[in-house]
């Protein structure tokens, strides 16, 4: 199955969920590897990055010889959220996405770069001058991710969808909770359906999709046109090649095991350390090998691997690990 997203072609219409320090450009290429339709970055502050803040470079960095890449934008001002697109079309991004779901206080709290995430669904106005602003200055598709609502009072998605389609925006994600909820309870993927009525344009469903089944429940709750996984692809980052494979008969993906498993996990390794440096790469890679540790089952090594500091014992415990496991990914 295809989904036209403007002149992108999303096959599989499974994408890659921003999330705040684990989509950086190392892990959206082990992801887009084995299959993805859309792999998206870390949620980008607009004013920061084009005042030229490191962090939010870093964010942004896209891989400009990679497929389908997006960059997600976070901000509150119409200025800033245009020059942010512009500057990163000219990067070679292939399409812009405007944050208006994250939930964090830092996010939506009043005051400096706050106010902005789902804060801005209590704001349409604002929300569609900042919409407005960037389907103006970019030439690529732009894409909306929101929620249900702020809370279960306010739950106006189905609005937010509607203007955002009427002021250019060619695919909305929504996540099944509001903001109150934060990630409390389930997601509330039926809920997603009020908006794909709403509107004409493509509608993807987020929040709790982890695996095959929990994909095609959300899909036949939300009659949504794709998915995005986020904690699902943590340590397993051909999950969205198997539900792609599983639900639209993409091809299925190879999953490493064993010593070909090892192989990744180094290699993901020292991407992270090129990408970040050394001092900052043991740190940010210390999360990711957890996760695919987990994954994999391993606890005897788990405690030694995270701790080790030396690149090469760090990568010396995986081999030994996996050497020794009779892990079988799923």
């Amino acid at each position: 199955m295809t989904l036209s997203v403007g002149d992108i072609l999303l096959t599989p219409p499974v994408i890659l969920a921003p999330m705040a320090g684990i989509t950086d450009l190392p892990f959206r290429q082990i992801v887009a590897r084995f299959g993805a339709g859309l792999v998206v970055s870390e949620m980008v502050a607009s004013e920061d990055m084009m005042r030229a803040q490191p962090l939010a470079l870093s964010r942004a960095e896209l891989g400009i010889s990679e497929g389908a890449t997006a960059v997600q934008l976070a901000g509150r001002d119409p200025h800033w959220m245009a020059e942010a697109a512009r500057y990163l079309q000219g990067q070679g991004a292939k399409l812009i996405d405007i944050n208006m779901g994250c939930p964090a206080k830092r996010v939506t709290a009043a005051g400096g770069n706050g106010a902005c995430g789902s804060a801005l669904m209590k704001e349409p106005e604002l929300a569609l001058r900042l919409i407005e602003a960037v389907v103006a200055a970019v030439a690529v598709p732009v894409t909306l991710k929101t929620r249900l609502g702020w809370d279960d009072a306010s739950l106006n998605a189905p609005q937010i969808a509607r203007m955002a389609q009427s002021a250019g925006v060619q695919m909305i994600t929504i996540h099944g909770r509001t903001r109150c909820q934060f990630y409390k309870g389930a997601a509330n993927w039926a809920a997603i359906r009020a908006v794909v009525n709403a509107v004409d344009i493509p509608v993807i469903a987020n929040g709790d999709i982890v695996d095959e089944a929990s994909a095609s429940a959300a899909l036949a709750q939300s009659q949504a046109r794709g998915v995005m996984i986020g904690r699902g692809a943590q340590g397993a980052p051909w999950r969205l090649a198997q539900i792609a494979h599983r639900l639209f008969g993409a091809p299925e993906p190879q999953v490493p095991k064993g010593g070909d498993l090892a192989e990744l996990i180094v290699e993901h390794y020292e991407m992270m350390l090129r990408f970040y440096g050394r001092e900052l790469g043991l740190r940010v890679a210390r999360k990711h090998l957890g996760w695919y540790l987990q994954e994999a089952g391993i606890t005897e090594t788990r405690d030694a691997i995270l701790t080790a500091t030396d690149p090469l014992n760090v990568q010396r415990l995986i081999r030994s690990a996996f050497a020794n496991s009779q892990q079988v990914a799923a």
